[in-house]
């Protein structure tokens, strides 16, 4: 069945993935973003396609629209993206989910709403299971970002229990592939920029700290079978291999065939976890999904998308990258 869908930040990284997809499958799609760290080029070329449109609009206000499904994936994810602007990071939360949730319910319309595993703040359970109520510092550089996304799973499972609205809240790890942008400051960008350009690979830490990485298009497929399942969550979607980030590092180097070198030189930010990596029995159970893509596959991938960029079309939004 061809459904209307509505797909907020969805020239973003992950969003533009995810209207391929939707497109794809002859579904119409709404692509709705303000483009503040995305990029029109994500979406390029979907714009000729009839079942594909693009509006310019921040999901701070209200919107309208006719809609059956709404993917609400709109808020700055990089840590110095949503750290340069918190208080408009809190709102693209909260007020973002507010208008969504409203939308939905004025059209009863199915939610899938981004959640992320930052809900589990530096977590003292390791892997993290759905149950684990977190380790977040409310008052912490991070929290704007942390607690917004906790907030707006508070509105989702609220509005589903008083409005009936139809929710699926998953919580999304460490993601990495093509359409990353190059200046989003995230580990797996950093390192590849870096890489490439024979700058040394600047580590937080000693490199120790560990995480997860999931390549987009396994995360992707998550999204549309959680989508179509029955579990309102929420529902951890990532990779569980779990690597150092010196060995994160180690693998770019190798696979680019770069002479970088690895060097320490910076202390680890203000309540960055020390480790990351998901539980998720719950989506093997409930979706029969897991992720397929080796990290050492999906780098190669994402290093050779790197390789056919032309950097000087893309802006850093902040100056914190």
């Amino acid at each position: 069945m061809i459904k209307r869908i509505l797909v907020t930040g969805g020239a973003g990284f992950l969003g533009s993935h995810l209207c391929d997809r939707l497109v794809e499958a002859g579904h119409d799609v709404i692509c709705l973003d303000n483009f503040f760290t995305s990029q029109k080029a994500n979406v390029e070329h979907l714009l000729e396609r009839r079942n594909f449109e693009l509006i310019r609009h921040d999901v701070t206000r209200p919107m309208f629209f006719e809609v059956d499904e709404i993917y609400n994936l709109a808020c700055p994810a990089a840590p110095g993206h949503y750290q340069y602007n918190p208080i408009k990071t809190t709102k693209t939360s909260v007020l973002g989910a507010i208008n969504v949730l409203g939308l939905a319910k004025r059209v009863k319309a199915r939610v899938f709403h981004a959640s992320t595993s930052e809900v589990y703040g530096d977590p003292e359970v390791h892997p993290q299971p759905e149950s684990y109520r977190g380790n977040v510092n409310p008052i912490g550089p991070r929290a704007c970002y942390d607690e917004g996304k906790r907030a707006a799973e508070t509105l989702m499972f609220d509005y589903h229990r008083q409005n009936g609205i139809e929710i699926r809240v998953a919580r999304i790890f460490n993601t990495y592939g093509p359409r990353m942008h190059p200046f989003d400051g995230r580990v797996v960008s950093n390192f590849i920029r870096q890489a490439l350009s024979g700058e040394d690979i600047t580590l937080y830490g000693d490199g120790s700290q560990t995480r997860s990485f999931c390549y987009v298009d396994d995360l992707i497929d998550g999204f549309l079978r959680m989508m179509e399942g029955q579990h309102p969550g929420p529902m951890n979607l990532g990779n569980p291999g779990e690597f150092t980030i010196r060995e994160l590092a180690e693998m770019v180097i190798a696979l680019s065939g770069s002479t970088s070198r690895i060097v320490q030189a910076r202390d680890l930010p203000e309540d960055d976890p020390l480790q990351r990596k998901p539980d998720i029995t719950l989506a093997r159970g409930a979706l029969g999904w897991e992720p397929s893509v080796p990290l050492h596959e999906g780098l190669g991938r994402t290093i050779a998308w790197f390789q056919g960029i032309d950097l000087g079309r893309y802006r850093p939004p902040t100056p914190n990258y």
